[in-house]
């Protein structure tokens, strides 16, 4: 048998210089690997963190500081939460005192990177105590809140990933598209009902937004916060007001103790109608598990709780 040692030389050459731009290029992936790694974006809420989620899509890893069914006005971080904002890329805020824990937490964690500020923008609903905080009750606003988080999300990405920085600008405008649709169909369902039925009870004073914005009149004992009880007073105040506003429904919150609100049906005899999402979103699988679902759920709650006696399908 007759060796070939030219042919034996340039076999073991093409497999050297294979394993050689092999070697060469494993760096370099997993270099493109790490630059195109999601964000890791840290929201404060449940609700802040799907909006996140549905601009970020591939492109973000979204947590929440303050998870579904959870009070954010009670929230204490933990030195967990210290550590997941210290690794962050981005931070979302809704703003105006909402958190009134945040600027401590990012203080304690060292984190130096861009803090959104989600509710930037939007047109304020000022009373005595300052600037309600629960902004996104309003779809218009939650259009707001999407293009605040876009515009971060889109910023962080742009010098790593121009490819991703436009999905997600693309997935924004479908979300948009989405929000101002739900925001039509839910305008014109509680413009079918009467006046005099849209009057309704909660646990605290939440929805200023939506009832500006959808024409509903809500009634609460606790004022924009549920970290203090309220007082005998303001029970009462709450049941005589149900009584002579003739109030269609109370609605329980799912992120507060429904003993006010049954106490208040009983003295006030008005009916409980269910049960609202405000401040924070249902667990996933369930039925205000994304913010379109809560508001979903919201509308049709309480078309139903006001339909009652109407003669109107809800």
């Amino acid at each position: 048998m007759t060796l070939d040692f030219n042919s034996t030389r340039r076999a073991f050459q093409r497999q050297l210089l294979w394993g050689l731009g092999s070697a060469a290029a494993w760096p370099l992936a997993q270099a493109t690997e790490t630059a195109v790694a999601p964000l890791k974006v840290v929201a404060t809420f449940s609700i802040l963190a799907d909006i996140a989620r549905e601009v970020g899509g591939a492109a973000v890893e979204v947590s929440a500081l303050v998870g579904p069914n959870a009070d954010a006005h009670v929230f204490e971080p933990t030195p967990s939460d210290v550590r997941r904002v210290a690794g962050a890329d981005v931070v979302v805020t809704n703003g105006l005192r909402f958190e009134g824990w945040i600027d401590r937490l990012i203080k304690a964690s060292g984190y130096r990177g861009p803090v959104v500020v989600a509710s930037r923008g939007v047109t304020l609903r000022q009373l005595s105590g300052g600037a309600d905080p629960h902004a996104w009750q309003d779809l218009s606003n939650g259009q707001r809140y999407a293009e605040n988080i876009r515009a971060a999300l889109a910023a962080a990405l742009a010098s790593k990933s121009p490819e991703r920085a436009a999905e997600v600008d693309m997935r924004a405008a479908a979300y948009q598209q989405r929000l101002a649709a739900l925001d039509r169909d839910i305008r014109a369902r509680f413009a079918a009902l009467p006046a005099e039925r849209r009057r309704v009870i909660t646990a605290h004073d939440a929805f200023g937004y939506f009832a500006a914005a959808y024409g509903i009149t809500f009634i609460a004992p606790r004022g924009w916060t549920t970290g203090s009880e309220p007082s005998a007073a303001a029970v009462a105040r709450i049941v005589r007001q149900a009584r002579e506003s003739k109030a269609s429904a109370l609605l329980v919150e799912n992120i507060s103790d429904p003993r006010l609100i049954e106490r208040i049906a009983r003295e006030a005899t008005v009916k409980v109608g269910g049960k609202l999402y405000s401040d924070a979103l249902s667990l996933p699988g369930s039925e205000a598990d994304t913010y379109l679902h809560m508001f979903e759920h919201n509308a049709r709650t309480l078309v139903e709780a006001m339909s009652v006696g109407t003669g109107h399908a809800p």
